[in-house]
């Protein structure tokens, strides 16, 4: 167990992040993890089934990306629209953030916006001449560690085949190897969590339980908490669906209850992982507060040899890359 930043850290080559998605979804690779084992299976996502089990449960994150990254007219500013927050006002990250003070105004399809405000963590409050909806006509942003700029291929692959309920700004990853084949081939039921960009806050503190997470909001359906609840074993599809289901208020008796909510919840060693039984999940940035979930629930050592592994049997990592399922 360790509470150091450079604990959670590994050296990754460049050319092991998957800019790009495979062409088929379900092409990606598939390193297996038995915990009890301490034990590695380099197999393919398509197999997924074959680890199933009777009375198991697959809980997905069924969030939609919306089309939240949104230029200028001019073309010098970049918008991040994050919240809307009342009716003409909206809380955004913006870039460069130095031409975009306070009183600051620019124009986005002939609208006029103005910062208004400047939140302690840099975004910006903006308000708009009259009401739009920014998300109309902007592009799926995707994360900033791809050095690209989506485009019309990422509006269907950076999405998955089930994503229902619009309000993320980040793709819940695991998701995206699932074809509706093999979704309908596994019992499932969808939770929703929004993803919010401090997903990708990078972690400041030497030690790590000083960190502060963000909130997202999430609910479950009572179809969901009742399925969830009859389940033998619960395979959590993502770190997502952990930190929903790690969050959600249980009765007496530890049942699951349906309901709407926000959770800031930061999962790290030496945390136990009890609502969970299993996780498919991708490959995870170094130093980040997702490696740090997956080692809690896989223990930091074992975890961070599988990478090695990984790296040296040439995975594709990160948002379109390959997965990892740990039993």
């Amino acid at each position: 167990m360790s509470l150091a930043l450079s604990d959670y850290d590994y050296p990754l080559p460049e050319e092991l992040i998957a800019t790009r998605p495979l062409p088929n979804r379900e092409d990606s690779r598939m390193m297996v993890l038995h915990r009890g084992e301490r034990r590695i299976e380099h197999r393919k996502f398509s197999e997924l089934g074959e680890f199933s089990k009777p009375g198991d449960l697959f809980v997905l994150n069924n969030t939609r990306v919306v089309n939240a990254r949104r230029f200028s007219d001019d073309g010098k500013i970049e918008f991040l629209f994050l919240e809307r927050q009342e009716p003409k006002r909206w809380k955004c990250l913006v870039r460069p953030g130095r031409k975009m003070r306070t009183g600051a105004e620019t124009t986005i399809s002939g609208v006029v916006v103005r910062v208004e405000e400047i939140c302690p963590e840099g975004e910006r409050i903006v308000s708009f001449e009259r009401e739009i909806d920014p998300w109309e006509g902007g592009m799926v942003p995707l994360p900033p560690y791809l050095h690209r700029q989506g485009d019309a291929d990422d509006l269907e692959r950076y999405q998955t085949v089930f994503a229902a309920v619009a309000g993320a700004v980040a793709a819940p990853t695991a998701g995206l190897h699932f074809t509706p084949e093999i979704l309908n081939g596994l019992p499932h039921a969808f939770v929703t969590l929004h993803v919010g960009a401090g997903t990708f806050q990078p972690v400041k503190v030497e030690n790590i339980s000083e960190h502060r997470m963000h909130r997202e909001e999430f609910s479950i359906s009572e179809a969901a908490a009742t399925a969830i609840n009859a389940a033998q074993r619960t395979v959590a599809v993502g770190t997502t669906t952990i930190r929903v289901l790690e969050s959600a208020e249980r009765d007496g008796q530890g049942r699951l209850l349906p309901q709407e909510g926000a959770t800031d919840i930061f999962i790290h060693p030496p945390m136990e992982i009890r609502r969970v039984d299993a996780l498919l999940t991708n490959f995870h940035l170094p130093r980040s507060t997702l490696l740090m979930l997956v080692s809690a629930f896989a223990g930091r050592e074992f975890l961070l040899g599988a990478y090695v592994e990984a790296i040296r049997e040439r995975y594709r990592f990160y948002s379109y890359g390959d997965c990892m399922l740990i039993l």
